[in-house]
């Protein structure tokens, strides 16, 4: 699983770039571009970072980074849309990857923070008989 987002996470890198490369020069989108450029690129250097986490806490916050960045993503991908740029499907399927990208960010932190937690005890029941 880590190996396969590790492999979804620099693909989606290699796509951003490729998609805003592709994308006219027009000064409105510089900035644009530019953030998304960074974000996009972030998110599968991170993820690489969490795999080689020292502990847990250190994981769950590298974690953190990435759903940061993989949000930050979809935001700019947002505003392109609105702006209607050219290859929309690319766009759309670029801003779908970057939302799935978060929510396995927060389920994998929300997993990680559930294991090697000691389960609830249950207290013994004991029975007091009259001999």
């Amino acid at each position: 699983m880590a190996n396969d987002l590790k492999e979804r996470t620099k693909r989606f890198a290699l796509d951003v770039l490729r998609f805003c490369s592709a994308l006219p020069a027009k000064p409105e989108l510089r900035v644009i571009t530019s953030q998304l450029t960074r974000a996009g690129t972030s998110v599968g250097a991170n993820y690489r970072a969490a795999c080689r986490s020292k502990s847990k806490a250190d994981f769950i916050n590298k974690l953190s980074i990435v759903e940061e960045e993989a949000d930050e993503s979809e935001y700019w991908f947002e505003l392109l849309e609105n702006l209607a740029v050219p290859n929309n499907a690319e766009l759309l399927r670029l801003k779908s990857e970057a939302s799935q990208l978060v929510a396995i960010m927060v389920q994998s932190k929300k997993t990680a923070r559930t294991l090697d937690k000691p389960e609830k005890l249950e207290r013994p029941r004991f029975v007091i008989r009259n001999s």
